[in-house]
């Protein structure tokens, strides 16, 4: 068993890093320190909102100066510890970095029913959604200038978790599987991040017509009886907005009819890296997820998957309420 000396979090506002680093710390006994927090009540002692004191710390370099030179200290320290923190995976070497994602919405629906407080307060679902994109940003245009680094890029992580629909224990367990390296550590060990991804927003590439033994209910029970943890992990994947598969879309048709909230996955290409031959991510997205594609799998499965960009634009869309659409 291989267990490294911190954890640190950060992912999408909303995704329940808070949730997840708390009980974490509590199930491990290690110290846990937010610097979203202390960025909170710098807001409140400034009289401002949070989304201000981002936008201000664009402009003054001292209050990133401040929380900086605090979190190096940490590190430096050799504590093991629980970080909550958007930028600590930057400063920490010696530590399992956890990226924690969910979809825009449901984070907006989470921050709106948080007790609202002058650092941070929100009006609308919509409003919710607007400030947390502009805070997200604004976060990543400003490590951009001040240190060289995307926190968007997923192969920042050693593990990347999707909290839309997985409950708080599920993620809790499955962080601790990973910790103490139970869970699979040869993606680890290999070419990280491990990705623990919601099964019904993976995008498929292939149709639903070509693919053999889908319904095979051997396989599917099989699966059921294994469990997510157990499955082998699928190739996945990442244009920037949208996973998809590159290998394994029988293993995440079982997971979907299994009704399982987590599937692990090793990330093959990312953005602009390259998936087969010289075709990066995002074309091969492109030119394989077709609306046509993408609606026969949504309806083999009973899911939704919001349509990318480029599917809207596709000459081939099929619109609800035409012959073969939605209804």
């Amino acid at each position: 068993m291989t267990v490294r000396q911190s954890i640190v979090f950060n992912g999408d506002l909303g995704s329940g890093k808070s949730t997840v680093s708390v009980e974490i710390s509590k199930r491990l006994g290690l110290r846990r320190i937010s610097v979203g927090d202390l960025y909170r009540q710098m807001a409140q002692e400034r009289q401002m909102t949070a989304l201000q004191l981002n936008l201000h710390a664009e402009l003054d370099q001292a209050v990133d100066g401040y929380v900086d030179q605090l979190q190096r200290d940490i590190a430096a320290s050799g504590e093991s510890l629980v970080m909550d923190s958007r930028l600590a995976w930057h400063f920490f070497t010696d530590a399992l970095k956890v990226h924690m994602i969910t979809e825009p919405g449901e984070a907006a629906r989470r921050v709106l029913l948080r007790p609202s407080g002058p650092a941070e307060s929100y009006t609308s679902l919509e409003e919710a959604k607007a400030k947390l994109r502009e805070r997200s940003e604004s976060e990543r245009g400003r490590f951009l200038v001040r240190y060289g680094v995307d926190k968007a890029r997923l192969r920042n992580y050693d593990l990347v978790c999707d909290t839309t629909r997985a409950p708080a224990d599920e993620v809790i367990e499955r962080i601790i599987d990973v910790y103490e390296g139970r869970l699979a550590p040869e993606v680890l060990r290999a070419a990280p991040p491990l990705l623990l991804l919601d099964p019904a927003r993976v995008y498929p590439t292939e149709d639903v017509a070509g693919l053999r033994g889908l319904w095979d209910s051997t396989f599917v029970g099989e699966v059921a009886e294994a469990g997510e943890a157990a499955l082998e992990p699928l190739e996945l994947g990442y244009t920037g907005e949208y996973f998809f598969v590159i290998n394994g879309h029988r293993r995440l048709s079982a997971a979907i009819q299994n009704g399982f909230r987590l599937v692990p996955g090793r990330l093959v290409a990312e953005v602009d890296e390259p998936v087969v031959g010289t075709t990066s991510a995002v074309d091969f997205f492109a030119a394989q997820a077709r609306p046509s594609l993408l609606h026969d799998w949504e309806a083999a499965h009973d899911i939704r998957l919001p349509l990318p960009e480029h599917a809207l634009l596709a000459g081939d869309a099929v619109l609800a309420g035409e012959p073969g659409g939605l209804g």
